[in-house]
């Protein structure tokens, strides 16, 4: 079996066309056809089945594919960790990170690191929380800030970089927008705008209402920050959201008003796979974002 079948195998698993797979791969389409029999005879499966101008993976066929891709990418791992051995200040780090960690920190960040290692390249990917674990145990991507940081999670090894409280965000024209700071049972009658059920800024709402001794009427749901930003500055309801979420200059409908009771807060970090050994460049970069975290707390201990 050689890579390169593996290689026109999963692209003509991806596109289910055999000349459009020969146009990406830039080689013959007899080729193709060619090295796909040549797979199927040693492996003594049927892969495909043609549907008029299409093929379609037969059953073991889709079996197979997921094989192939964990085959290719190892290999790709692999010749990316030696590039890097021999220069880890030119690799490729592959970050993952909710929506709620884009706007201020992850800027934040990556502009330090860049500064000290303008050579190494980002993939940045947004996901919501238990895909970025998911995609960090499968190795799409190399490692994911996280918050709060997954508790014995099998797989995944997770580093506390720092603590922030959530804040309640309300419309102008709220009775309590002008507080200096309010007990979240003070919204116990108003309708709430979260993200949807899984998402774990959801649940930091449930959980936080449900100790505050209620349950939140929610009337709206969104999976992006902005657009619950926008309801809630559109009157819809009102929400709760960390402070990293908040750092930016808010929008002139809404106010951002301290909980002082129960205290919500959230930790913040970032995790890796503790299957699989770090490939230098990200090793470089998740040293420097341990020691940058350190740093900034000693600052706000001593200012």
């Amino acid at each position: 079996m050689e890579l390169r079948q593996l290689q026109y195998f999963v692209e003509v698993a991806r596109r289910e066309h055999v000349s459009e797979a020969a146009d990406a791969l830039h080689v013959a389409q007899s080729a193709i056809s060619r090295q796909i029999a040549n797979l199927e005879t040693e492996l003594g499966v049927q892969l495909f089945e043609r549907e008029g101008r299409n093929v379609k993976l037969t059953p073991i066929g889709r079996h197979f594919l997921s094989h192939a891709e964990a085959v290719l990418k190892a290999v790709e791992d692999a010749k990316q960790q030696i590039e890097e051995y021999l220069d880890p200040e030119r690799g490729t780090i592959k970050i993952g990170f909710p929506t709620s960690l884009a706007s201020h920190m992850m800027p934040m960040v990556i502009s330090a690191f860049k500064a000290e290692h303008p050579n190494v390249s980002f993939h940045l990917r947004q996901g919501s929380y238990y895909y970025l674990i998911e995609a960090v145990k499968k190795r799409e991507i190399d490692l994911a800030f996280l918050g709060p940081i997954p508790v014995h999670e099998i797989g995944i090894k997770g580093e506390i970089l720092f603590s922030e409280p959530f804040a309640a965000l309300l419309p102008n024209s709220h009775p309590l927008a002008r507080r200096d700071r309010i007990v979240l049972n003070e919204l116990r009658h108003d309708p709430f705008v979260t993200f949807p059920k899984g998402y774990i800024l959801h649940q930091i709402v449930i959980d936080a209402c449900h100790q505050a001794g209620f349950s939140p009427n929610i009337s709206s749901e969104g999976e992006d920050l902005d657009a619950i930003k926008g309801l809630v500055s559109a009157g819809i309801g009102v929400t709760l959201l960390p402070e990293s979420a908040l750092s930016e200059s808010l929008l002139r409908y809404a106010a951002k008003v301290p909980i002082e009771m129960p205290q919500v807060k959230r930790n913040v970090g970032i995790i890796i796979s503790d299957h699989h050994e770090l490939a230098p460049s990200v090793k470089v970069f998740y040293r420097f974002v341990k020691d940058f975290f350190a740093e900034l707390e000693r600052y706000q201990l001593r200012g």
